[in-house]
């Protein structure tokens, strides 16, 4: 009933050490079914070299297992939560490379600095603050979860437009409409972390780019009018 969802999810995750995005386990991503309401997730701790798809385990929305023999990610309720607020997502990917990671624990937002940047979003990309004791020694998971929607609210983000965020002390969460485009999107903001750090170190007073050109590049790959690639 749900390996093809396993296949998605197992080939999404095994892109991960392949683009350079995770060190032994240091990663996961989901896939949704919106139509039969679950998420598959890698199991906690598996090292990918021997993760099969059949590994993979199904959750529902409230983050309890619907199938699998396996204890699943332990960030399986940061995924659930998301997936039960922005009914529009059908993948998640978190991990902890290295660049973003580095502006995470500075707690500090990426800030947009070219057009690389710009075909993607056209926001620095946030970092939400570091979570309050009281979150952290409750329902960990779900309330990191509950932060990312905090920050977006408190910016005014859509999700839509910014399909990615930091966490402070922690790492990134990315999502898409698929959990390829959101393993896309982790490594598009690697390397947008990446670039930023070496534009800072070559020059720390770099100003940020100018409005028309940010929202030129944004505009043609994601407005209404866009005209970047072959279409449908």
């Amino acid at each position: 009933m749900y390996k093809s969802l396993q296949q998605e999810c197992y080939e999404a995750n095994m892109q991960l050490p392949k683009l350079g995005l995770v060190l032994f386990t240091f990663g996961n991503v989901s896939a949704v079914d919106r139509e039969k309401a679950v998420f598959a997730i890698k199991p906690s701790g598996v090292p990918y070299e021997s993760l099969k798809p059949e590994d993979i385990v199904i959750m529902d929305y409230d983050a309890k297992v619907v199938e699998g023999k396996m204890r699943p990610s332990s960030d399986t309720k940061t995924h659930a939560l998301l997936y039960k607020t922005w009914e529009d997502i059908g993948g998640i990917t978190h991990t902890h490379s290295t660049y973003a990671v580095a502006w995470a624990q500075a707690g500090i937002d990426i800030p947009i600095f070219g057009t690389t940047h710009a075909d993607h979003t056209h926001q620095d990309i946030p970092c939400a603050p570091v979570l309050s004791d009281e979150m952290i020694q409750g329902d960990y998971e779900y309330e990191t979860g509950n932060q990312i929607f905090g920050v977006f609210d408190a910016r005014k983000l859509s999700h839509k437009e910014m399909e990615m965020v930091l966490l402070q002390n922690h790492g990134p969460f990315t999502w898409g409409k698929t959990a390829e485009k959101s393993v896309y999107n982790a490594a598009v903001l690697e390397e947008v972390a990446r670039m930023a750090y070496l534009t800072l170190q070559i020059n720390p007073h770099t100003p940020r780019i100018k409005d028309t050109l940010r929202m030129k590049h944004f505009e043609r790959k994601h407005g209404k009018n866009a005209y970047y690639g072959q279409g449908c």
